[in-house]
């Protein structure tokens, strides 16, 4: 008997987890439709897309752009129409940045499954996220190598004790504080394990990425921050691991491949064999390494622990403020140790709200930014 195709939409479907998730599903091509794609610059790509994959929705935010035969939308609120297409079982959401807040909610209200790829979305508004899945009985599926790694750990989350969350340490790792501090764009976006786009080498540069993740694991799992552990991993091979209240510890391990927690994410809860980096074996793996993070040399992880333990807009101030530090180290015009100092001292003069509602947060975030911005430009 024929299995029923599970309907796809994939939004970002030109950034690096896009183009790897439509890797994954031409591998298995016979288990998915695709409804719908979206892409930001790279029109050139999403044409290849459309044409290749045929959805029947696509969305872009060049207004130039048309493809025959395809339902072409636009910007946000084309978003928001493809996530609101109860045609599909599952949304993959591979933006990065808060654009993909509002389709992810969207979605959720209509009752779809998410594969999340998008920090933002929890980073910013986890509570809420969190709960309006629990009401509308939706799956949220990490796609992060991380957090899917905790994901497949789990059977039960009320006998797990603590969460342990990897990071390979980036490429300043074996480097002196001011060694970082000065760095060169060229230096910090050298990722010795990971490749990926600009913005998420930095933060897994100042160990940010990390600390962001800590807050995205504390709503997904309902951990307290104080049960969630970071720790240094340079090899990348345990992808994070849980330790249970009887003390066993349950770790997932693999190669670093993006294409395996992306095909876990959207084929959850069955499994395919699908790409694979090649068979892991554990005779030709020399050494694991482990060893406590150096909260000194890399402050924005104990700054991301305080600001989500402080929770409301807390998070949402550290996030934009952080983003927009990045962006300006990445233009050349503050030094990578400016980035903490940045995100800090915004965070110190931010009057937290503890339950901002979602306007609330949008109008925060972009507060933030320009007050960044004007603090940027006074360095």
């Amino acid at each position: 008997m024929e299995t029923k195709k599970r309907k796809i939409s994939i939004i970002g479907s030109t950034g690096s987890i896009g183009t790897q998730a439509l890797e994954v599903i031409e591998k298995i091509s016979d288990k998915f439709e695709i409804i719908g794609l979206s892409g930001g610059k790279n029109t050139e790509l999403l044409k290849k897309q459309c044409e290749k994959f045929k959805p029947k929705y696509v969305c872009s935010n060049d207004v130039d752009f048309k493809f025959d035969g395809i339902k072409t939308l636009y910007d946000e609120k084309g978003l928001e129409e493809i996530c609101s297409n109860q045609e599909n079982d599952i949304i993959l959401v591979a933006v990065s940045g808060k654009i993909g807040l509002k389709p992810t909610l969207k979605a959720i209200e209509n009752g779809i499954d998410i594969a999340l790829a998008n920090k933002e979305t929890l980073v910013m508004a986890g509570d809420i996220v969190m709960q309006k899945a629990k009401e509308n009985g939706v799956n949220i599926i990490p796609v992060d190598s991380e957090h899917c790694a905790i994901h497949q750990c789990i059977k039960n989350i009320k006998q797990v004790d603590k969460l342990i969350i990897t990071a390979s340490g980036g490429p300043f790792l074996h480097k002196t504080k001011e060694e970082m501090n000065s760095a060169t764009v060229e230096q910090a976006l050298s990722h010795p394990r990971w490749n990926m786009g600009k913005k998420i080498t930095i933060d897994s540069a100042t160990l940010m990425n990390k600390g962001l993740e800590v807050i995205e694991a504390h709503h997904l799992f309902g951990m307290n921050y104080d049960d969630i552990e970071v720790v240094v991993h340079p090899q990348s091979i345990v992808h994070s691991a849980i330790e249970y209240k009887d003390g066993s510890v349950i770790a997932q391990l693999g190669l670093p491949s993006m294409h395996i927690p992306i095909q876990y994410a959207i084929t959850y809860p069955d499994r395919y064999e699908g790409i694979k980096s090649k068979s892991f074996s554990f005779s030709e793996i020399a050494r694991l390494d482990f060893e406590k993070p150096d909260f000194d040399k890399f402050p924005t992880l104990k700054l991301a622990y305080n600001m989500g333990k402080i929770g409301g807009s807390a998070t949402v101030c550290m996030n934009a403020s952080n983003e927009e530090a990045v962006f300006a180290f990445l233009d050349g015009k503050i030094s990578l140790g400016d980035i903490y100092k940045i995100t800090d001292k915004m965070t110190q003069n931010h009057n937290v709200i503890k339950n901002p509602s979602i306007d609330e947060i949008f109008e925060i975030d972009n507060e933030v930014r320009i007050k960044t911005k004007e603090l940027i430009k006074r360095l």
